[in-house]
């Protein structure tokens, strides 16, 4: 009895069920994982292509585009194929595979935001002591931390879904394979899973959010005693990008926590997901090329290095 009524695959019933409206959204998504892929394969381009650019600032700036990359398609082609599909199919093990690097992944980036933000605070903060702060030693140890980081808060999250039973339904409101919404169908108790879960979002949203918020209070500090206009200008601009990101995504984590339970939680979890797992990827390479002079530069000599070879 217990093998019949075992979910062995769940139905992603994705952002609508209009057969008009779900070719409108694949081509608005299409486009926008291309531009994803473009800009951030762009930025990976100048960077190696263009020696001015071999610094730590750009060296963060490297795997955070290579982090969006993989983070955008976790979630997209996944959602593109099911909008053409008739059947929105994923199966149990395929949807905790998609889990797990979707939670990997995020928890990379917003540790690689406040390596970038412990960056600026050393170059801004302490230029004289910044390249000691900074070595190629230093910032390999900040990603590889980084990237420690996102696995030890997936691993904490995904060991303890192979423990839940799932016996229908096997619906899931949304347009990919997060872990509050898979929850929601599982048989067995949840308790502890809802429990690390909000234990280690906090604990660890905290931790990157701290961090990054010190950086940036002593970086406005150091910026507003600066006697030269220009010279205030000029270091404004090398972090105000970095804080348009960080500032979209904090929101995003700020609105999925505290949004009042009278709201269509469903709608409001889909609208938050897509900005950050499907825009931010998106805007981080837009953001970084319009508010940055070296990176156009050094996009402009590296197109034009492809027109003399032409």
């Amino acid at each position: 009895m217990e093998n019949e009524t075992k979910v062995t695959e769940f139905i992603l019933l994705g952002l609508s069920s209009d057969p008009q409206v779900q070719i409108f959204l694949f081509l608005m998504f299409l486009v926008i994982y291309l531009v994803t892929l473009v800009g951030n394969i762009l930025i990976m381009l100048v960077i190696r292509a263009d020696s001015h650019l071999h610094t730590p600032m750009y060296f963060f700036l490297f795997h955070l585009s290579f982090v969006d990359i993989c983070y955008s398609s976790i979630t997209v082609p996944t959602m593109l194929m099911n909008f053409l599909a008739k059947h929105k199919i994923i199966s149990v093990n395929g949807c905790i595979t998609q889990m797990f690097f979707f939670i990997l992944l995020a928890g990379t980036e917003v540790f690689i935001f406040s390596a970038m933000a412990y960056d600026r605070y050393a170059a801004i903060c302490d230029p004289l002591y910044y390249m000691e702060m900074m070595s190629k030693e230093i910032c390999v140890q900040l990603v590889s931390g980084a990237w420690n980081v996102g696995l030890f808060y997936t691993l904490l999250n995904t060991v303890f879904t192979f423990k839940l039973h799932f016996c229908g339904p096997n619906q899931i409101r949304h347009f990919s394979c997060e872990l509050p919404p898979v929850l929601q169908l599982s048989c067995t108790d949840t308790f502890t899973n809802q429990v690390v879960l909000l234990a280690s979002a906090v604990i660890l949203g905290a931790i990157s959010f701290l961090l990054t918020l010190i950086s940036y209070i002593h970086i406005i500090s150091t910026i507003l005693r600066m006697p030269s206009v220009q010279g205030k200008r000029k270091a404004f601009s090398t972090c105000s990008s970095l804080l348009i990101v960080v500032g979209l995504l904090y929101l995003a984590a700020f609105i999925q926590y505290t949004k009042s339970r009278s709201v269509s939680s469903v709608a409001v979890d889909e609208i938050v997901s897509i900005q950050y797992s499907i825009l931010t990827p998106m805007l981080n390479p837009i953001i970084y090329c319009l508010k940055n002079e070296e990176m156009k530069t050094a996009l402009r000599n590296l197109l034009g290095k492809f027109k003399f070879l032409k």
